[in-house]
């Protein structure tokens, strides 16, 4: 087969790229800017071009998959619908990918890039092993793709964005949560929890679904769905609104703090940089397990992929060096430079609410320590909308340096700037950077610890950084 993608470039495109490569299809593509993940297709012999370009399409194209992110006015896109080209989305080649397999999925709000990882890094310190589709490239594997053709389980991160998850037939599902997101699609916070009830009933009856302690609670503390196996009658005719019903039989709860759930984490210390914490499952107590030199907020994480890799039959000791054997994702809380003397972690943070708790998990596990923080905004309108809970969760840094925003598709908003950002900001040791001049100041504040954060195309600073940090050390 002949395969063509409209924005190989992107995370999830590219694992199904070196997917059908792998294989031995025919694989090339089209992208808006080069990046490091499309030379890495490039060197792996996929054809990667960069304009808009109808001629530059191979001719005898068997199928070409898009992003929902591409835009329906795009050349490409219009000539290979009118070429009668068979045009597919990522979630629908995903969905065809994984039928007839154990698939794994995980999907939320935030989270399940680690919890993908994680439990794929985890099945692949058992017997069962797995395949796997990554939304972030992962440390111990070097790639965001895993292929394993012995093993019958495929893990695949299961993305709410355009409903796309709805492609997925889940043998087991996670959800890790249910915060108002992609509202642009969804419209509401209720149309978007509507859409995670299906992803949740369309789970295999012969599986497990593995959900976040109180992710289907309502804004206002009430439960929006009945659990199947709890019986509740309601009488017909009472003019009860329709509840919905979470049909699976096998539903597990976890979360990290809090006693009511099936699974959850006890005893979480820090020793050295690494966490560790016991795990009370339904059949008992795990202790002492190993997580080395990750987040704070990963310990849930870890307590679902846990779950998820018992219920596929790890063994204790599988499991505890699977755990801490696990060197995390590119970009999520990623150590650069680990030494006594200075420690550089790389973050991908870009809510307000995901960068307050990369700092609080830096403050934990290096208690007393300077720690000069630099973000770069993404997107005008995120900026606009949470300008003063930026300038709130940044103040828990020592030296705050900001670079401009990153605008992504968006045009500039008058007045939206990363300096108005800065004036909200109650401090005196902050400064607004280019790249290039970030690399001069950081080195001259004498950090203990160093945090690059954002969406953006910061991480094109981030081994520049690491070397300028690495040479001042010697």
């Amino acid at each position: 087969m002949n395969y063509y993608f409209l924005g190989i470039g992107g995370i999830g495109m590219s694992a199904l790229a070196r997917f059908f490569k792998r294989r031995g299809d025919m694989v090339s593509g089209y992208d808006r800017t080069p990046s490091p993940l499309t030379e890495e297709l490039e060197r792996e012999g996929i054809a990667v071009h960069y304009d808009d370009n109808p001629s530059l399409i191979p001719a005898n194209i068997d199928k070409a998959v898009y992003t929902p992110a591409v835009p329906q006015d795009l050349q490409e896109f219009v000539a290979l619908r009118e070429r009668g080209v068979k045009l597919e989305k990522r979630s629908q080649v995903l969905g065809e990918l994984t039928r007839g397999k154990k698939c794994i999925a995980v999907a939320g709000s935030h989270g399940k890039t680690t919890t993908t990882t994680l439990i794929a890094h985890l099945l692949s310190k058992g017997d069962c092993g797995c395949s796997a589709f990554l939304g972030g490239l992962s440390k111990n594997f070097g790639s965001n793709l895993l292929v394993n053709n012995k093993s019958e389980y495929v893990v695949v991160e299961a993305d709410e964005y355009d409903r796309s998850f709805l492609q997925l037939h889940p043998y087991m599902a996670v959800i890790t949560a249910t915060d108002p997101d992609h509202l642009d699609i969804y419209g509401t916070h209720e149309a978007m929890m509507d859409a995670y009830v299906q992803f949740a009933n369309q789970t295999d009856v012969e599986g497990r679904l593995f959900l976040k302690e109180g992710i289907f609670r309502t804004l206002d503390g009430e439960e929006y769905v009945e659990y199947g196996h709890e019986h509740h009658h309601h009488e017909e005719g009472h003019g009860h609104e329709e509840v919905r019903k979470l049909a699976n039989p096998n539903i597990s709860t976890y979360t990290a703090h809090g006693i009511d759930a099936d699974y959850y984490a006890i005893n979480v210390r820090t020793y050295n940089g690494n966490l560790f914490f016991d795990m009370r499952t339904p059949d008992g107590v795990l202790y002492d397990l190993e997580l080395e030199g990750t987040a704070l907020f990963n310990v849930e994480n870890a307590v679902v992929a846990s779950a998820v890799a018992l219920a596929c039959g790890l063994d204790q000791h599988q499991l505890r060096n699977g755990l801490k054997t696990f060197a995390g994702v590119r970009r999520r809380f990623d150590y650069r430079i680990r030494e006594k003397e200075l420690v550089y972690i790389d973050d991908y943070a870009h809510h307000p609410q995901e960068i307050a708790s990369t700092i609080e998990s830096v403050r934990y596990l290096y208690p007393g320590k300077r720690i000069v923080g630099i973000f770069q905004p993404h997107l005008y309108t995120r900026t606009r909308d949470f300008a003063d809970e930026f300038a709130k969760v940044l103040q828990g840094l020592d030296e705050i340096i900001m670079m401009p925003i990153y605008p992504a598709r968006e045009k500039p908003i008058p007045g939206i700037t990363s300096s108005m950002v800065l004036r909200k900001i109650d401090s005196m040791s902050k400064y607004l950077c280019t790249a290039d001049q970030v690399l001069e100041l950081v080195p001259a504040l004498c950090p203990d610890v160093v945090l690059t954060l954002g969406a953006g195309d910061i991480d094109r600073i981030v081994p520049r950084l690491e070397a300028t940090l690495k040479e001042q050390m010697l």
